[in-house]
């Protein structure tokens, strides 16, 4: 079993959650709500949970071993990074572009 697709969308509020994610897995199968945490260690993921009668959690699709969660979650992390190094490389770029259009406006004193 391959991961063949990892979408990311990522949260802007303030919290905790950073994304939810869906991994297509052999182009045949998908799990969708995988979230990327913030914990106190750094990120992990948790699995797509449902709310359990007295508030408690339970998964609803998950790994049967720790060397399928590793590889998911490896995955998972090497597309998050893509994708953060992509928003600071346009970042930087649009900054970049915003101090050269603020020097090219400024009054030339005589």
């Amino acid at each position: 079993m391959k991961v063949t697709d990892v979408r990311i969308r990522k949260i802007t509020s303030e919290g905790k959650m950073k994304a939810v994610v869906s991994v297509t897995f052999d182009d045949q199968f998908v799990v969708h709500d995988i979230k990327i945490i913030e914990g106190q260690n750094g990120p992990f993921i948790a699995m797509p949970s449902r709310k359990m009668g007295e508030g408690d959690f339970r998964d609803i699709a998950h790994p049967i071993n720790s060397d399928t969660r590793g590889m998911i979650q490896e995955a998972i992390f090497e597309r998050y990074e893509e994708l953060e190094a992509q928003e600071a490389a346009e970042a930087e770029a649009k900054a970049e572009a915003m101090g050269s259009e603020e020097e090219s406006t400024e009054e030339i004193p005589e």
